[in-house]
């Protein structure tokens, strides 16, 4: 039997990968002080290297950026060192990293924002969400809405960590403009309500992302540069009145500015697929590059739809955790390890860095 264009190369972007099989970012909260990627990352990541490609968990642009207790920047050049120890150990394994650039705006809470100040939004409604601050969980806290003009200086956060980014040897980037975060905060019409030139019509509410999505191409390129969305996830209190022609809209744009691949969430993040009409295929064919599904994927639907669409590729996210060797797993057909969801969240190597491959 003929194999699977699943475990073919291909060509994204700039870059060349070995599969079609991507690791989804996955947030483990496991950073050292200063939000260093602690020395284990560096194993835990090039564990999954045979991966077509691995897409880190999301990593703060800027101190402002954050919302969860030790998840990774990419803004100080203590971080920047780190980082190369990690991409330097997957490319020593032959694999492809991007880094996923992450603001989360209004999912925060005041005991991690830079002078206990209120995280920021789009305009000034408090999500229904809670973070992991303090080893527990909490409800976030009441944003406050930025100001006009302090927005240009979110996008040159964005650019910078794109050029940090390269600097500690990434393949790539991909902008967090998904599940509820700040660009997508921006974009839902859930969480903005301004009146100026970034909010009311679909097209000012998608500017934000178009425009750090156009920094970051400038900075690296965009045959590096990736985005995803979540056109219809709930995930952080977010909701759309018009998830399609918004995402329609975004989508052309940004198929326009040639980014190596768009990374789309279908469904809930992490939970049904069909939780409210929207048509994927209607969205696929405004895209003209890669496009890499997520979410609800088994093997053999990766292998339909890769195979239905050369230029589609399928990441998957919890089952790379506790399979450092998924892709040879998928090859030989050989049974998936169960995850241990109590090491998900902050710890060492126990859940991280231990799972067993199949040898």
């Amino acid at each position: 039997m003929t194999e699977s264009i699943l475990f073919a190369p291909y060509e994204c972007g700039d870059i060349t990968l070995s599969n079609r099989v991507v690791m989804a970012p996955l947030t483990r909260n496991r950073a050292g002080a200063g939000l260093v990627p602690s020395p284990l990352a560096a194993t835990y990541y090039s564990q999954r290297a045979t991966a077509g490609l691995i897409i880190t968990e999301a990593t703060q642009v800027s101190p402002q950026a954050q919302g969860y207790q030790d998840t990774p920047g990419i803004y100080t050049p203590e971080q920047i060192k780190a980082w190369r120890a990690v991409t330097d150990a997957v490319h020593e394994k032959g694999g492809k990293i991007f880094v996923q650039l992450w603001h989360v705006g209004r999912i925060s809470h005041v005991d991690l924002q830079p002078g206990g100040s209120a995280p920021v939004a789009p305009s000034a409604i408090r999500a229904q969400a809670k973070v992991f601050v303090n080893k527990t969980f909490v409800d976030v806290s009441e944003p406050r809405a930025l100001l006009t003009d302090e927005i240009p200086g979110i996008v040159e956060d964005f650019r910078k960590a794109a050029a940090n980014a390269i600097a500690a040897g990434f393949d790539g980037v991909e902008i967090h403009g998904a599940n509820g975060y700040l660009l997508d905060q921006f974009i839902k019409d859930g969480a903005n309500q301004r009146t100026d030139r970034y909010g009311g019509s679909i097209e000012n509410r998608a500017k934000l992302l178009l425009e750090v999505t156009t920094a970051v191409a400038g900075e690296i390129g965009p045959g590096r540069t990736g985005v995803r969305i979540s056109p219809v996830s709930p995930t952080n209190g977010i909701s759309s009145s018009e998830p399609q022609p918004q995402f329609d809209y975004i989508v052309a744009a940004l198929s326009d500015l040639g980014i190596a691949y768009l990374h789309v969430v279908e469904g809930a993040t992490g939970g049904p697929r069909d939780i409210t009409p929207f048509d994927y295929e209607a969205l696929r064919s405004r895209f003209k590059h890669t496009y890499i599904a997520n979410n609800g994927y088994g093997i053999e639907l990766a292998k339909i739809r890769v195979e239905e669409d050369e230029r589609q590729l399928v990441s998957f996210g919890r089952a790379f955790i506790s399979n450092p060797d998924l892709v040879e797993r998928f090859k030989a057909h050989a049974p998936l390890s169960p995850l241990d969801p109590t090491t998900l969240y902050g710890g060492g190597e126990k859940g991280y860095t231990d799972y067993p491959t199949m040898a």
